[in-house]
């Protein structure tokens, strides 16, 4: 079974859509099986991180803006690819660091993570965007 979904984001930061992937797995008749995540953009990523305290989230997105600043920073005078604006190819520097393809168990119907664990949509753009997420399970 496979489904799409769109997630809108607002600028940079986490968009947790973990209530999503538990509502297509329950759509989907899940038992067992293997449930493949997959954005299909090159400026935006995918993680599974702690849900339970949003100060994670927020030092997350501080130390990639940190690690790749806007290309207007000085550090940064050797990017070439700017067509977009200043925060075009530090996304897709950080889209390269990070993963578009995530593979996650599924087991009784529900996706395997740990106690504190969800799955976002890292957004490394500043304007809004539509973004869309493909679901695929494999039983």
């Amino acid at each position: 079974m496979q489904a799409a979904l769109t997630i809108e984001t607002s600028g940079q930061g986490l968009y947790e859509f973990t209530d999503r992937v538990h509502a297509f797995l329950r759509e989907a008749g899940a038992g067992e099986g293997l449930l493949t995540v997959f954005v299909r953009h090159t400026s935006c990523s995918l993680l599974i991180q702690e849900n339970a305290d949003p100060d994670v989230q927020r030092d997350l997105h501080a130390f990639f803006r940190r690690l790749v600043p806007p290309s207007t920073d000085p550090s940064m005078n050797w990017i070439v690819h700017t067509m977009e604006g200043p925060d075009d190819m530090p996304a897709h520097i950080k889209a390269a660091l990070t993963q578009t393809s995530i593979g996650i168990p599924v087991t009784g119907g529900r996706p395997v993570f740990g106690t504190w664990q969800g799955i976002y949509l890292f957004e490394h753009r500043d304007r809004r965007h539509r973004r869309e997420v493909v679901l695929h399970l494999s039983t």
